[in-house]
């Protein structure tokens, strides 16, 4: 499993891109935490205009195993939800890195406590 390096990491297996021009990060979950849940059959997403808070509950996944919540990584306002994965959800277990990201925020606040690529590595043991 390998982990992007331009990637920053919760400790609740969210990944986050950097901001582009607008201020506007891409955020999803990790292989780790795609291949602990298993087929991923549902998801439930923040609506466009929400404003989420790092390190609390903003959506849900729930797969073949188990119902898990979604965290977000940083605080901000919602700009953007996948569709694709709301159509599909098994994009989240096939491309968590590419197309399986989950929504898009306009930062306002992050956390220190992000990890960097090889310190998640580090923290999963993968």
């Amino acid at each position: 499993m390998i982990n992007p390096q331009q990637l920053r990491y919760s400790k609740e297996h969210e990944w986050l891109s950097a901001a582009d021009a607008d201020g506007v990060s891409s955020v999803g979950i990790t292989e780790h935490a795609a291949n602990a849940l298993g087929d991923v059959v549902y998801v439930q997403l923040p609506a466009v205009g929400d404003s989420v808070s790092a390190g609390e509950t903003c959506g849900e996944l729930e797969s073949t195993k188990s119902v898990s919540d979604l965290y977000s990584p940083v605080s901000g306002e919602v700009t953007e939800v996948n569709e694709d994965v709301v159509n599909d959800p098994s994009l989240v277990n096939s491309a968590s890195f590419e197309g399986g990201w989950l929504f898009k925020v306009k930062v306002s606040e992050e956390p220190a406590d992000l990890l960097s690529a090889d310190e998640y590595t580090a923290f999963t043991g993968s």
